[in-house]
C-alpha cells in the first residue's frame, strides 16, 4: 500500500515551534519532489514548501519564507517541515505530497500521493 504519514502536529503558542515529519511507505522517496500543503477552515489548500528531488533546491510561499524550513532524508524515506516563528494565521492542517517531478512545485495537480493530515493550531 503506497501512502503518506504525517506526525508532528499539535497546539502551539504565537512564536512557539513545531517541526513536522512525514514517512513514505511502499515506494522511496528518492524518485520524487516533495511538498507541504496546508488548508485553514474555508480556505483553499496552499501550498506551504516544496523541495526538489536531490534536495538541493527549496521553494517557499512568501508567508511563511524565513520562518519554515523543509528538508527530506532519502535514506530514511522522511521529510520534514521546521515550522519556527508561528503564527495564530499558519494554524492549519498540513499535508505532505510526493510528486513525479525532480523539481520543487507549489502545484498542487503535479502532485500523486497525499497524506491524510496533522493539525496545527497556534493559539495562547
Amino acid at each position: 500500500q503506497l501512502q503518506l504519514v504525517e506526525s508532528g502536529g499539535g497546539l502551539v503558542q504565537p512564536g512557539g515551534s513545531l517541526r513536522l515529519s512525514c514517512v513514505a511507505s511502499g515506494f522511496t522517496l528518492n524518485y520524487y519532489a516533495i511538498g507541504w500543503f496546508r488548508q485553514a477552515p474555508g480556505k483553499e489548500r496552499e501550498g506551504v514548501s516544496s523541495i526538489s528531488m536531490t534536495g538541493d533546491r527549496t521553494q517557499y510561499a512568501d508567508s511563511v519564507k524565513g520562518r519554515f524550513t523543509i528538508s527530506r532524508d532519502n535514506a530514511k524515506n522522511r521529510m520534514y517541515l521546521q515550522m519556527n516563528s508561528l503564527k495564530p494565521e499558519d494554524t492549519a492542517v498540513y499535508y505532505c505530497a510526493a510528486a513525479a517531478f525532480s523539481s520543487p512545485t507549489m502545484q498542487r495537480s503535479t502532485y500523486t500521493y497525499w497524506g491524510q493530515g496533522t493539525q496545527v493550531t497556534v493559539s495562547s
